[in-house]
């Protein structure tokens, strides 16, 4: 759509109203005035065609009861005929052309300016040349009158752009709902006393309550209280995430049953959804590959539209026998059918829905044309710790030997994180977590520099390194537990007195997902690689573990994008996945950069596609959505092109001979058909 109203919308929406002596908080707030004036300015255009359409509809009907076409379809030619009725037609046709035509003739004049011909110029061409022929004859030229044609023409036009406007409207529905998350106002603690203030009086560092059911302000760090947090509209987590003290909250999600305390850390533009805000509104506006090749497509149609016209006009005039309104009918007609309106709304409207639709399942897209190259992926290439691995301690294997006492590897587990919880060490902590319920134990003392003992149901448990073994030489040699030391994985042996009862191994724990997911990219063909800093046996046991293609171990930061080159050279196409920090060169060298587990820190500028979750199926998703938004793009492509390929020798009267001829309504009901599948096949699409 090209009328000067969009014009207005479109400069309105790019604007985009950062300044270095403004507050982070009127910068948010500010982007977030910007999306809500654009979305209001498409639904005052969706009002402004709505309206159009309804009266120049009602007006219609008076010019087609007095057109004499319609009358002699009728078979009420004469009945209803009057003196001047040919002139009251050309006052109703003239309403309808001026204020009905009207978006179409300003459209016109805003492309003639651009040098930009397109849709406009086809529908102000047809209208202006049919309009000021029946004008003519009125006033005296020996001819037909098709007022009608010309007056259902905008009809069917405004109708069709109002479905459109609505479909447009509704893309930008998500950054909407998105600013309507945070609250106006939120409870701020100050020396005991509690003031509801506006958020935009907020500053990193106070302290606001969150009450149960409302909404977290802003983002932050809870100082006093538990709670369940509902973020399923920021990160498409449905199920509630159980929040603590010390732990971050997003502001715009929704508290659960409990009271919380929270310190401000983040306020405006630096918070997170302020930056999804953003990005989303980033990668609306970017440019995809297949909108240049439509909008090409769509400016030689509109050439061919006109030469088509005028050799049609002219055909029919000088080497047949039909009068001046029957080639003037069908150069209207090749013109109308013609339109590229199917063909201008195929692409924008399946990149519109696919990064609302991307949002709302937390994949956030930057770069639309990296997004599209997605789908030609031939390897994709993972950072190991905090994308494959939880970046975390925790134990991966367990060895007994059983007795009376210990008899399942729980049992080894539960004795050796009851002496553990009293430990600080993040081996400890790694052991404490792999159970539930924690036995009590007394008498506790540590070790140094060798574990810690401790009396648990009253049996004396020690949790040790491999030197204490060796200090008081205790037989090792019925666990067999040298592959894991050759995995580059800590072992901790568990004593009942003195006696050795088993062993636990600890590492950087494997996502559970992270297999699934290497297998989803099996299937689709894809390899999968590994680059990481570890040395070669954690490196290679992880990628045993997973399945995966290759691995690269012990690579500096600074030498990761050197190895996406190498696999580049390959003839590869390849996408990097990282947590968007130490990885920031290797996701810029790759052809598609995908920041995993962004969390709170989404601006992350070297990612194409960055994911809210530390989930690597989300990387299948991205990959799922890409080769789904180029089938739709492709649809809409051949539909809209296919349509006019056909179309237009019909329109022209190629067949009139065998009794087939499209009138311009004809030609316009067809035309804002083709524009209304277009629209409905885009919202079909799907993760």
């Amino acid at each position: 759509m090209n009328h000067n109203k969009e014009h207005s919308c479109h400069k309105f929406s790019s604007e985009h109203p950062h300044k270095e002596n403004r507050s982070h908080h009127e910068h948010a707030h500010m982007d977030m005035n910007s999306h809500q004036g654009t979305s209001s300015c498409h639904t005052g255009m969706v009002h402004d065609f709505k309206k159009r359409f309804w009266v120049s509809l009602l007006f219609t009907l008076p010019v087609l009861t007095l057109s004499p076409m319609i009358q002699t379809f009728l078979g009420f030619q004469g009945k209803i005929s009057f003196f001047g009725d040919s002139f009251v037609l050309f006052l109703f046709s003239t309403f309808i052309f001026v204020y009905g035509g009207l978006p179409f003739l300003k459209g016109f004049i805003t492309e003639l300016k651009e040098k930009k011909p397109g849709m406009m110029t086809l529908i102000a061409v047809a209208i202006v040349v049919g309009y000021g022929y029946s004008s003519a004859v009125v006033f005296g030229l020996s001819g037909k009158l098709f007022f009608w044609e010309i007056a259902t023409l905008i009809d069917i036009m405004l109708l069709g752009h109002w479905i459109e406007m609505r479909s447009v409207a509704g893309a930008s529905k998500a950054l909407e709902a998105l600013a309507e998350l945070i609250p106006s106002h939120a409870h701020k603690i100050e020396k005991n006393d509690i003031q509801d203030v506006p958020i935009s009086e907020l500053r990193v560092g106070d302290i606001v309550l969150v009450k149960p059911g409302e909404k977290v302000p802003v983002d932050g760090m809870i100082l006093e209280g538990n709670s369940s947090v509902n973020e399923s509209l920021l990160t498409g987590e449905s199920m509630p995430v159980s929040k603590k003290i010390g732990e971050n909250v997003i502001g715009g999600s929704v508290n659960g049953e409990g009271s919380l305390k929270v310190r401000i850390t983040k306020t405006g533009d630096q918070s997170f959804l302020s930056q999804v805000i953003h990005l989303v509104h980033e990668a609306q506006q970017s440019k995809s590959r297949m909108q240049d090749i439509a909008s090409r497509a769509a400016f030689w149609l509109t050439l061919i539209s006109l030469s088509v016209g005028t050799v049609t006009f002219f055909v029919w005039l000088l080497f047949t026998e039909k009068d001046l309104a029957f080639a003037l009918e069908r150069a209207v007609t090749v013109m109308v059918i013609t339109c590229p309106h199917a063909l201008g709304l195929a692409i924008p409207l399946v990149v519109s829905v696919s990064t609302s639709l991307a949002a709302k399942n937390g994949l956030l897209i930057r770069n639309r044309a990296a997004f599209e190259k997605a789908r030609n992926l031939d390897c994709i290439i993972f950072d190991k710790t905090g994308t494959l691995t939880k970046g975390e301690f925790g134990v991966t294997d367990v060895l007994i030997q059983k007795n009376k006492t210990i008899k399942t590897e729980k049992d080894l587990l539960e004795f050796a994180a009851a002496v553990e919880s009293h430990s600080e060490h993040p081996i400890a902590k790694g052991v404490v977590k792999s159970v539930q319920n924690l036995k009590p134990v007394k008498n506790f003392s540590a070790l140094p520099g060798r574990g810690a003992q401790g009396e648990v149901d009253g049996i004396d448990i020690k949790v040790v390194s491999p030197g204490y073994l060796q200090e008081n030489s205790i037989d090792t040699s019925q666990l067999d537990f040298q592959p894991f030391l050759d995995q580059g994985k800590t072992v901790v042996f568990v004593l009942m007195g003195q006696v050795l009862v088993g062993a636990i191994a600890l590492g950087d724990v494997i996502r559970e997902e992270s297999k699934e997911a290497i297998k989803k990219f099996h299937s689709m063909g894809i390899k999968t690689m590994m680059i990481t800093g570890d040395n070669v046996q954690v490196a290679k046991w992880v990628a045993e573990e997973i399945g995966l293609d290759e691995y690269f171990a012990e690579v500096l930061p600074g030498e990761k994008a050197k190895k996406i080159k190498e696999v580049q050279k390959r003839g590869l196409t390849v996408a990097m996945v990282g947590d968007g920090v130490n990885d920031a060169p290797a996701l810029a060298t790759a052809d598609v950069g995908i920041a995993i587990g962004a969390g709170t820190d989404v601006a992350v500028e070297t990612a194409d596609i960055i994911l809210v979750k530390n989930s690597p199926l989300d990387v299948v998703a991205v990959l799922g959505l890409a080769r789904a938004t180029y089938k739709k793009m492709i649809q809409n492509l051949l539909w809209a092109t296919g349509y006019n390929a056909l179309a237009i020798p019909l329109a022209a009267g190629v067949l009139f001979t065998q009794g087939i001829i499209l009138s311009p309504a004809l030609g316009a009901v067809l035309m804002s058909l083709s524009t209304v599948i277009v629209a409905v096949n885009a919202k079909f699409l799907r993760v």
